[in-house]
């Protein structure tokens, strides 16, 4: 799966967002940046479907946009991937930076292991 653009990421958050899809001015209108051109999005939106991020419905002849790639498993290939190519591929490297930058507590740490071992009972 290749990476996505921050604006390509961008216009698949709205897509996720919206979870069925939407039209060209669903997702103009739901995009963080208001000033977006009409032709800068549909070219990012047809650069994802050739991408194969995104699908494309013609009704009406109005072009119907909707995700492929689910945003958990673009999500899981983006974490692996920073994990193996900046913590050499282990998780708890990744936790530990966090942990040493102050972006995770305690709590956060004690809510893993509930949910590691709540996993490892299933």
């Amino acid at each position: 799966m290749k990476k996505l653009t921050q604006a390509e990421e961008q216009i698949m958050q709205v897509l996720w967002a919206l979870e069925k899809g939407g039209f060209l001015k669903d997702i103009l209108e739901n995009l963080q940046d208001q000033k977006a051109h009409h032709n800068t999005i549909a070219t990012l939106l047809k650069i994802l479907v050739e991408k194969g991020f995104v699908g494309i419905q013609n009704p009406n002849r109005n072009n119907f946009y909707y995700p492929i790639v689910t945003k958990e498993a673009y999500s899981e290939q983006r974490i692996a991937g920073i994990t193996e190519n900046y913590f050499e591929g282990s998780y708890s490297n990744v936790i530990s930076f966090l942990v040493d930058k102050k972006q995770m507590s305690i709590q956060d740490l004690e809510l893993l292991l509930k949910q590691l071992k709540k996993k490892s009972n299933d």
